[in-house]
């Protein structure tokens, strides 16, 4: 670029001069080799040749060369090994092993009295129908020798708040057997407890829906022993039972007053025939006994125990069975009062209308001496 500047000046310097000093210039053209002339006669003069001044080169400015920042090499942070936890080993819980069970002596029988459902294949409570079953019957023939003897059931007249001594005897034959069975509770403490049953054959002039207005008017749940007869001929009435929080008992299929008598396999089946009625059409599950007439024997007690039911007596009770007999309304009251005694199971019965005409004021007078009244399912001490 420079050079081509100074050669620009130099020309311009060149024509400034010749426009200046003349007007007229002569061109001498210098005569070639052979002296002709150049455009006919025309000659030129010679002309004394323009050096251009000399073009200093120009250097690039030198070139610093950049060094880059030294790079300081990052050194990673020190990793330390994690050790892993130690492991603790477990030792697998010892297996206990499983002793087969003994061989039942005299083996087993089946039971079987299957139920139809009478009302369209539903059950008639809340509750869904259940499916019949069979009893599993141990030692049918009672090879063990179990005392098969009838015993009849007497309970005493208890007095001064305290159980006749037959009472405490027959608990204590009962917890000797080692079965489930109760006459008086003599173990709860703390409490004048008292347990309130009915027995139930047949319906006698609407007494016992009547019987539980007031049993729902008190709050008080009591347990109904039920025959076959009576389920079937007021089933309206054990509907309500179950309904309103009561137990329904097992009174057996036929009240065999034998019934401490019979066979194992032959009283299952009285007790079945309840249990699957009840089943089928009620969706209830029984598990408390009463023994028609309240006659028991060990091997009876065993069988009962062997289905999976409880036995339920009583140690206070009075001549209220016969509805055509009553012993009267004040003799009655009096004669329930008077026996009361803690740990008590009361049997009334259901045809009674002196029973129905105390109930109301007897439940008062009971706990207005202390006492509460409980279900058979509190009972703590079943086996």
């Amino acid at each position: 670029m420079k050079k081509l500047t100074a050669l620009m000046l130099c020309i311009l310097m060149m024509l400034s001069v010749i426009g200046c000093k003349k007007d007229t210039i002569d061109i001498a053209v210098q005569t070639p080799p052979d002296n002709s002339a150049i455009n006919g006669d025309t000659a030129v003069n010679n002309q004394t040749p323009v050096e251009p001044d000399p073009v200093t080169p120009v250097e690039p400015d030198p070139v610093t060369p950049v060094e880059p920042d030294p790079v300081t090499p990052v050194e990673p942070d020190p990793v330390t090994p994690v050790e892993p936890d130690p492991v603790t080993p477990v030792e697998p819980d010892p297996v206990t092993p499983v002793e087969p069970e003994p061989e039942i002596p005299g083996g087993t029988a089946t039971v079987s009295y299957p139920a139809e459902n009478e009302f369209g294949g539903s059950s008639l409570t809340s509750l869904p129908s259940l499916d019949n079953i069979e009893f599993t019957v141990s030692d049918p023939q009672n090879t063990r020798g179990l005392d098969a003897e009838k015993t009849d059931f007497s309970y005493g007249a208890a007095k001064n708040g305290q159980p006749h001594s037959i009472t405490v005897n027959n608990q204590q034959i009962f917890d000797s057997y080692g079965t489930n069975a109760l006459a008086w509770d003599n173990k709860t403490e703390g409490e004048k407890v008292l347990y309130l049953t009915f027995d139930c054959g047949y319906e006698y002039k609407n007494i016992t829906p009547q019987m539980l207005d007031i049993l729902n008017e008190k709050g008080v749940t009591a347990a109904f022993f039920c025959t076959l007869d009576y389920i079937k001929d007021a089933p309206e009435v054990v509907v309500r039972m179950i309904e309103e929080g009561h137990i329904v008992g097992n009174h057996s299929v036929h009240h065999p007053s034998n019934s401490a008598s019979l066979s194992r396999e032959k009283l299952a089946s009285e007790l079945l025939g309840v249990h699957n009625y009840l089943r089928v059409n009620f969706g209830y599950e029984s598990r408390y006994f009463r023994f028609p007439t309240g006659a028991f024997s060990e091997n009876a007690l065993d069988l009962v125990d062997d289905v999976g039911y409880r036995s339920v007596f009583w140690s206070i009770a009075h001549a209220d069975w016969d509805p055509e007999n009553q012993p009267g309304v004040d003799k009655s009251f009096a004669t329930v009062t008077s026996r009361l005694h803690s740990g008590a199971v009361i049997l009334l019965h259901t045809t009674s209308p002196d029973n129905l005409a105390i109930l109301s004021d007897f439940i008062d007078y009971a706990r207005a001496e202390g006492y509460v009244f409980k279900s058979l399912d509190e009972y703590a001490y079943w086996n």
